[in-house]
């Protein structure tokens, strides 16, 4: 008997669609320069954080760089100054991620649409300030010189092949996870809140409850991005956690295509392909990413991923 909830053949598109994406990871670093590889799955999964409160949530926060920002510092001074093993340090990290997401969730929660929208923005610049102050940051330096270390205390990660099978795991783990939520009977509340959420709570459930499960977890696996990324590039600062970083992965989730599994990944690619490829036109590079997007709005309303998948019909 089929699934009330998922035909098995949207999940049979969804598969092939992961295999894919796991084939072209497992393959890439020996035809691409894998750290501009790592900084993509960094960057994917931030993504997918973001795209799990908007895209499945209806929830738009222009404060999600607090959460990838906060668990770069975390897992950077964990490994650098407590010495703690790379595994330890990014599970530390996202763990400062969720703690902060429960905090300011339940401030934000509260309010609905632009108001919710500023109340994250406010509270995100209130932490890039806090972290320009504080010490232990390094202020505008930010925390340099951050070691691989070694994971479990076996595996070399300066080597670099080692550090890209270990981002890719953490990679996975979290696209997984979103995965899961999604396919979830509580992912399918998430959607009924986001068409009608009056009509949800005609239905018994509480809304402001589920709310705050998507935000936080949603902060779980952009602070699993966050950590990653600090110990890849050896690097916390500023950046990270400035409101920019915000606007770049609402960009990326939309140019990959809102409300689809695969949207995100595709998005981060094409933004860090950007950056990283159009580096030499210096700030005009923000430019460049502008036009794509308005071209983006006006050719693929849906996104990449999400035009695929409305001219195959089946949900990506």
């Amino acid at each position: 008997m089929s699934n009330p909830v998922f035909d098995s053949q949207d999940l049979r598109h969804q598969w092939m669609a992961l295999g894919l994406m796991l084939v072209f990871f497992v393959v890439a670093p020996y035809f691409v320069y894998p750290v501009f590889l790592m900084k993509v799955m960094c960057f994917a999964l931030f993504a997918c954080a973001f795209n799990l409160l908007l895209g499945f949530g209806g929830l738009l926060s222009f404060g999600h760089a607090m959460f990838f920002g906060t668990s770069g510092y975390a897992a950077a001074h964990a490994a650098k100054v407590w010495g703690l093993t790379p595994e330890l340090s990014v599970l530390f990290a996202t763990l400062c991620a969720t703690a902060l997401a429960g905090v300011v969730g339940l401030l934000a929660i509260r309010r609905q649409g632009i108001y919710f929208a500023m109340i994250t923005l406010a509270l995100s610049q209130m932490v890039f300030f806090v972290y320009l102050q504080t010490p232990f940051t390094g202020g505008e330096d930010g925390i340099q010189g951050v070691p691989h270390g070694q994971l479990f205390g076996l595996i070399d990660l300066n080597n670099e092949m080692a550090m890209y099978s270990f981002v890719l795991g953490i990679f996975l783990s979290g696209f997984a996870m979103v995965w899961r939520i999604v396919h979830s009977p509580f992912g399918q509340v998430l959607k009924a809140i986001r068409e009608n959420e009056q009509r949800a709570l005609s239905l018994g459930y509480d809304t402001d409850k589920f709310k705050l499960m998507a935000f936080v977890l949603s902060g779980t696996v952009a602070g699993m991005a966050g950590g990653t990324k600090a110990l890849v590039f050896q690097l916390a600062s500023l950046t990270d956690v400035h409101w920019t970083m915000s606007g770049e992965v609402v960009l990326m989730t939309l140019v990959g295509g809102l409300g689809t599994l695969f949207g995100p990944v595709v998005g981060a690619a094409v933004i860090v392909t950007m950056q990283n490829y159009l580096a030499q036109l210096g700030s005009w590079v923000t430019v460049v990413q502008g036009v794509v997007f308005v071209v983006c709005v006006m050719l693929f309303r849906k996104g990449v991923v999400g035009e695929i998948a409305n001219l195959i019909k089946k949900p990506l």
